[in-house]
């Protein structure tokens, strides 16, 4: 059932996925093309806020934050997987790997490199702040359009 909470926590976990993917993108490789990295984090973000942080909403404000706070983590675990997932198919259709099993596990490989890469203080602080305040945001949200 859409309703603002749902929203206001989408919007506010796109916007996350938006300023954190900015700081990502110097991080990488020199010469690395992103494409439609941003855009594929932000849509993360929606669904994320959109399915796990705006059903949560109205349960108090500790749990406010402990919403925002594992909005954040799987926003991260979805994109490290979608984006490893991209990496992997874009390195196999290059014959990087000698079979399916050894390309599905570089996915992992792949996304665990990547959250080696960003696992920075500005990065961290960022996120930590951020699901802070998109579920304090989902919970006023709640509050106030019931």
């Amino acid at each position: 059932m859409p309703d603002a909470s749902r929203l206001v926590a989408a919007l506010s976990l796109a916007f996350l996925a938006f300023i954190v993917s900015g700081q990502i993108m110097p991080l990488m490789t020199e010469g690395m093309d992103f494409g439609w990295f941003t855009h594929v984090n932000v849509a993360i973000g929606l669904a994320i806020g959109w399915v796990v942080m705006g059903d949560r909403a109205g349960r108090g404000l500790t749990n406010a934050v402990n919403n925002g706070l594992t909005g954040m983590v799987v926003m991260v675990f979805w994109a490290l997987f979608i984006q490893g997932g991209y990496e992997m198919t874009r390195r196999a259709m290059r014959n990087r790997y000698d079979g399916p099993l050894e390309a599905l596990a570089a996915i992992f490989q792949i996304g665990l490199d990547y959250a080696i890469t960003i696992f920075v203080t500005h990065i961290v602080m960022t996120l930590i702040v951020g699901g802070i305040l998109a579920g304090l945001a989902t919970e006023y949200a709640w509050r106030q359009w019931r």
